[in-house]
This record gives C-alpha cells, sequence and structure tokens, in this order.
C-alpha cells in the first residue's frame, strides 16, 4: 500500500530510525512483519514513504512526532575546556563557557 505522495515525503525506515525508535536495518524488519501503520493502515511494503508532520506513523506501538529543526554548532575547543555542558567536578572550565555571551 502506499501512502499519497506529498513534498516531505522519506521512506519510512529513515523516520523511523531518526526517531530513535530502532536501526534503518531493524525498521524494515518492523515494517516487513506488519509493526508500522501509518494513518491507521498497517504498512508492510518496502520503501513506503510518508511525511512525518503531516501522518500518524506508528511503529513498533509507539507513535512518531514530526521532529524540530537541529541546530548544529562546530566548536573549536581549547585544550584545556572539557567537552561537557557541566563539570561534577566544577573545577575545570565547560564547553558552555566557549559560547558567546
Amino acid at each position: 500500500m502506499s501512502v499519497l505522495p506529498s513534498p516531505m515525503q522519506e521512506r519510512l525506515q529513515k523516520i523511523i530510525a531518526r526517531a530513535g525508535i530502532a536501526s534503518r536495518r531493524h525498521a524494515e524488519q518492523l515494517i516487513v512483519s506488519g509493526q508500522v501503520r501509518v494513518n491507521g493502515h498497517v504498512i508492510t511494503e518496502l520503501g513506503s514513504k510518508a511525511d512525518p508532520a503531516a501522518d500518524r506513523i506508528e511503529a513498533a506501538g509507539k507513535v512518531i512526532t514530526a521532529e524540530e529543526r537541529r541546530v548544529h554548532i562546530l566548536l573549536n575547543k581549547p585544550p584545556e575546556v572539557v567537552a561537557t555542558m557541566a563539570d561534577p567536578k566544577a573545577a575545570r572550565p565547560c564547553a558552555i563557557s566557549c559560547a558567546p555571551a
């Protein structure tokens, strides 16, 4: 069964993997075994697509919601700075201290 085309459609296994439910390979197994539903319809065909923002997607009993867009920041960290947001020892400078005010 195919899902109606939409401008933001992606393969279901990619959506499931990005949601953290399963790896792409395991997501394929979930699809083939009938554990994935899109808008209430069981999907068993690999290569099926859906729009996570417009369709209700369930995988292994969990509902997948559209995630907010992520922002990645590249930091050229000085050697004396610890790559964490909080240091339990509180004696070393943390990565957050490198952020501009």
